[in-house]
């Protein structure tokens, strides 16, 4: 007797953009049967890439959740108890329109081969069916009463390992304008909170550094890529961003199957929850509910660690800190690195946890990518999603952002500071040691310059200067993007 247990399947996304569990396969397994069998799973908001399969009839029984089939010029929604027939050669993709999770069984005859599909590149990552999408999720977020519910960004959680956090802490301190304010530990982590001083535009988000001392790693398996192995522990894990009612947004999300890594926990100055890390882009986003000052992250069990931050020689192996950090201002953006066929399910994810909203693209098709911004205001932190236009193919045919996300998986590539004396700067920089990517990219007349910094070995983050000159209210023009991308190939 043959039994298999979907509780024991082993997922892996296949080349539609599913997840896919191969239940039966007689290929596979030697087994006499003139099909095969499997398990699919799509997010809310994702879609299977338009594919065929050439000589092979398919069909898909819905188990949960609702979505949109699309089978040539055809469209229908199906819904749980449908079976839907896909006969050979007709192009196809599945779009789940829910708010759960779309579950079905594809069932391929004669059995399905990897020779026998075909995947429609040229129909994925369109801005207009992204548009549209954005849209709908807007009217959802106006219609549950959760638009106007989350505000700008507070904090970054940056988890490094226990033997790097000092290093960490001392190289943002020296190549930012970041300060120590505080660092202490609890049950579970040892943090140390960093701050940029009040600026003239925009509240810059507070940056907690961390070690686990004890607990589970909710995040370990986004950390198992072929360059991130010996750093199991180490990302940019969690942006953190304000709520006016923690308790109304908790049951609201709940509502539309949101996963939360607990309850919401009381830390006597705020109330704190974390979304489970997403499987896009390997992100948690955080939300907290000041009860008092905001800015405090230390708790009544906290116990406080005296470092000795800010005393001369404090900074392990370096000089006394330069004059330059004045320069290097607030957070400006942040950009993660998803697959290509994640960009708009990681897009309209963001979008459904917090009140931002898709702005605009920009492709540089020479080297397959495309750099997304979600913003929530001109004056807030903004959120950038680079992905490939087309999936991974192999290293020597893929751009860098794939190549990227094949050495170190889908993560936060590099955070952005607002720089003033950006020329003067960059040159102090270089004189303290600081590594670069590239020179600076941009000129007065284009509206900015930036750069990109090699990234840390502490971090594993990359950091950009950016400057922006008159009214240009960018993040990068295509001429830069293309020369800061390309710049990243050798990671």
């Amino acid at each position: 007797m043959i039994i298999r247990d979907l509780a024991k399947c082993r997922y892996f996304r296949a080349a539609d953009n599913t997840l896919i569990c191969e239940l039966l396969h007689p290929g596979k397994e030697g087994l006499d049967l003139p099909y095969s069998i499997a398990h699919a799973v799509l997010q809310p908001g994702a879609a299977s890439l338009p594919h065929r399969l050439k000589t092979s009839t398919e069909v898909y029984f819905i188990l949960e959740g609702e979505g949109e089939m699309h089978i040539d010029t055809e469209m229908s929604l199906v819904r749980v108890g449908q079976a839907v027939l896909i006969s050979p050669g007709s192009w196809q993709y599945i779009r789940n329109t829910g708010d759960v999770i779309l579950k079905f069984i594809c069932l391929v005859s004669p059995s399905w081969r990897a020779e026998d599909e075909e995947i429609e590149m040229d129909q994925q990552n369109s801005d207009e069916l992204l548009r549209r999408e954005a849209a709908r999720v807007r009217e959802e977020r106006r219609l549950s009463g959760l638009e106007g519910l989350v505000g700008g960004l507070q904090a970054v959680i940056i988890n490094t390992e226990k033997h790097l956090q000092k290093a960490a802490v001392d190289e943002l301190i020296r190549y930012s304008g970041l300060q120590f304010q505080e660092a202490f530990a609890d049950r579970e982590h040892k943090t140390c909170v960093l701050k940029v001083p009040g600026s003239d535009k925009f509240r810059s988000a507070d940056f907690l550094i961390r070690s686990r001392l004890k607990g589970i790693n909710p995040f370990s398996e986004f950390n198992t890529a072929p360059q991130t192995s010996d750093y199991p522990n180490t990302r940019l894990e969690t942006f953190v961003f304000e709520t006016y009612d923690i308790k109304r947004y908790v049951s609201l999300q709940s509502l539309a199957n949101v996963k939360f890594q607990s309850e919401i926990l009381d830390f006597g100055n705020y109330y704190f929850i974390q979304t489970m890390p997403s499987q896009f882009t390997g992100n948690s986003l955080g939300f907290i509910e000041w009860k008092g000052e905001s800015g405090i992250y230390s708790s009544p069990e906290s116990r406080s660690i005296d470092w000795n931050i800010e005393t001369p020689g404090s900074l392990a192996s370096m000089p006394a800190k330069p004059s330059y950090p004045g320069n290097i201002r607030w957070l400006d953006h942040a950009a993660t690195r998803v697959r290509a066929q994640d960009r708009d399910p990681a897009i309209l994810e963001f979008m459904r946890l917090t009140n931002y909203n898709f702005d605009f693209a920009i492709y540089v098709k020479s080297l397959n990518s495309i750099t997304n911004v979600a913003r929530l205001s001109s004056s807030d932190f903004a959120m950038v999603f680079t992905s490939g236009i087309t999936p991974f193919i192999s290293r020597d045919a893929s751009g860098p952002t794939e190549k990227f996300i094949s050495n170190f998986g889908p993560r936060v590539h590099h955070i952005a500071f607002q720089t003033e004396e950006i020329d003067a700067t960059v040159e102090d920089l270089r004189k303290d040691g600081m590594r670069f990517l590239l020179d600076l990219v941009g000129s007065p007349e284009e509206g900015l310059k930036q750069i990109f910094s090699r990234p840390s070995r502490n971090t594993l983050l990359v950091l950009e200067y950016i400057h922006r000159y008159g009214d240009f209210d960018g993040f990068f023009t295509k001429s830069n993007v293309t020369s800061l991308t390309a710049a990243t190939a050798s990671q």
